[in-house]
């Protein structure tokens, strides 16, 4: 029961994100007066780096969208896991948030030195701030889900044994 609970509950928390990120872009690209045009951009990127032909507005957006929901999908069912791991074993959530900050780190350095090469016409600001804005609202998800979730970390940040 546990496998379909994290399944289920990370398929959600990864829709949260994606949505999150993809709602973040409309209305950035929409401001800007360019609809779509984060995603096209990113398909466009996601192809040319598959050695996929150049295609046209509309498959660069259907690539991209098909990529973001199963990575973020994929992301969802992960921290899921590690929600439901440190029910029994709290230090991994100490791990998991030593991880994540090296992670959005190097995700911030990375996107910034693509915006100078590859994503050009992409303000890498505008990546990190969906990043940000997807992070917190999947984590507020699977808070609200374990409402214990927030003893279990006060527990592994003491570093008492069970």
């Amino acid at each position: 029961m546990a496998g379909k609970t994290i399944a289920r509950e990370g398929v959600a928390a990864g829709l949260v994100g994606a949505v999150t990120v993809a709602v973040w872009f409309f209305v950035v690209d929409l401001i800007a007066g360019r609809p779509f045009f984060t995603p096209e951009m990113l398909g466009e990127g996601l192809a040319s780096v598959l050695g996929g032909p150049a295609f046209g507005a509309t498959t660069n957006i259907l690539i991209y969208t098909v990529f973001h929901l199963a990575a973020f999908i994929g992301l969802g069912i992960f921290l899921s896991w590690v929600v439901h791991r440190a029910e029994t074993e709290p230090h991994v959530l100490v791990v998991f948030v030593l991880l994540f900050i090296i992670f959005e780190f190097g995700f911030y350095g990375i996107t910034a030195v693509l915006a100078q090469t590859q994503l050009q016409a992409l303000a890498w600001y505008q990546i990190a701030a969906g990043n940000v804005l997807a992070a917190v609202s999947m984590g507020w998800y699977l808070w609200r889900a374990h409402p214990a979730l927030r003893s279990e970390l006060v527990h592994a940040m003491e570093g008492d044994e069970a």
